[in-house]
Parts: C-alpha cells; structure tokens; sequence
C-alpha cells in the first residue's frame, strides 16, 4: 500500500501545511459546521461530528477553536448554506483527480476548478469518470513514538474492525470500510491512541509515475492551486509522488 495513501502527501509537504495551518483550521470548521448542520451540536449523538472534531485534532486545532465553530454551526442568524461536491477530472499525462469540495456557490466552484486543469495540462470531467479507480476507505493514521507497540496496535486496530493494517517507515496506516470507521477510531481512541489522520479518504487502486519534468511541474502546480481553493476540502490523485530527498 506503500505510496497509495494521503499520508505520504502530508509527510512531504509538512512544512507547507504548517505555513498553511489557520487555512487547514478554516477548512475543518467548514466541515464541524456542515456536521452540526446535520446532526446537531453534540458529538455524543451525531457521529459525523465526532468524526469531524477528530479530524480536527490529528490536524492539532485546539480544543477551543473546536468549540467555537461547533458554538457558532449551532448559533441562529449563521445563513450559510454548504454544499459537499466531488468533482472529478484528469491531470497532465491523464492523471486521474479527486476533489472534495465545500461550497456554498457551486458555479463559482465548478469554474474556477475547471480554470485549474487547463491551466495544467489538464481537463474537469464528468461525475464517475474516475473514481472507478480509487476505493473509498477509513484511514487512521498513528505515528511511530515511545509506547506504540506494533503488535499491540495491529491486535487492537483488527479487533476493533479494521480491515488491514500497513507499516510504514514512520507511521502506521490502519485501514477500515466507511461504515466501521466511526466505530473502529472511537474504540482507538478509547485504548489511548492519538492519531496524524483519521478520515475516509479516496485511495486510488494504483499509481502512475510521471517521468517528464514538464508534466510533473505541472501537477505539482494543479495540487497546489486547488489545495489552496477556500472550497476545497481534500484533493486525491494516481499520481506516485517522488519521496522527498532528506
């Protein structure tokens, strides 16, 4: 699975998402407002909540930026309306692209997505173009540190309803179905795991490396443009990214 996951993303680019972290906290209360929106204010009884302000704390936002914007979602006069949008496209090369959005103007969001790809070699396709070749799954993620034991963990991970379990050089990758996710991260933590990621993410079936320099500029630059979209939540790809050099 070496490779496929998001966490390989984050681990390289960490430095830019430190640089970028009050956009990370803008984009997570965006998805603890949709949560409360649907489910209500209180974790306890709206498990997409809870799965939201875990996310928030693998991305370290403290507890209290957490409470206000779950305070603010529940608060009346808040008139913003948003909508969940996966938009699915083709980078340079014909690298397939996953984008989950958040947006409360869909044109807008669709125009400037589509103004991204062609900018890079690329090109906004129909819904089901490609998410046929990623699989929906939970990911959690635990880094390796004093007191995670591998065999522990795999143990706990399993019975709690994973579905496999990876090592990575330095992390763990726990992977489960979108339906036992909840129930799998919940049991985790519980046992007194923390977590670098826990959320269900697009994982794609298998990636292409791109061996023009151009192409991988390219994709390097769509990345980035729309990770740095206000409406955009997670962007996924097939594009086997170079391990970035120590």
């Amino acid at each position: 699975m070496s490779g496929h996951s998001k966490w390989a993303t984050i681990k390289r680019k960490k430095g830019a998402i430190d640089a970028k972290r009050g956009k990370i906290f803008t984009k997570i209360g965006r998805e603890l407002m949709v949560a409360v929106k649907e489910g209500g204010p209180d974790p306890d009884t709206n498990s997409k909540l809870r799965d939201a302000v875990a996310k928030a704390k693998a991305n370290n936002m403290p507890n209290d930026t957490i409470q206000r914007s779950i305070k603010k979602a529940s608060g009346e006069g808040n008139a913003n309306e948003y909508f969940e949008m996966v938009y699915e496209g083709y980078g340079p090369n014909g690298i397939a692209v996953m984008v989950e959005t958040l947006t409360d103007n869909k044109n807008r969001t669709a125009g400037d997505l589509r103004h991204y790809f062609d900018k890079n070699g690329g090109n906004l396709g129909q819904n089901g173009c490609v998410s046929f070749m990623f699989d929906r799954k939970g990911m959690i993620v635990v880094e390796k540190a004093e007191g995670v034991d591998e065999d522990t963990l795999m143990m706990d991970a399993l019975e709690a309803g994973a579905d496999d379990f990876n090592v990575e050089s330095e992390c763990y990758e726990i992977m489960t179905s979108p339906e036992a996710f909840s129930a799998t991260r919940e049991t985790l933590e519980k046992a007194g795991y923390t977590f670098a990621q826990a959320e269900i993410n697009y994982i794609p079936q298998t990636t292409t490396v791109l061996e023009d320099e151009e192409a991988v500029k390219k994709m390097e630059r769509l990345i980035d443009m729309l990770e740095e979209n206000d409406d955009v939540q997670n962007v996924y790809h097939t594009w086997e990214m170079p391990e970035e050099e120590e």
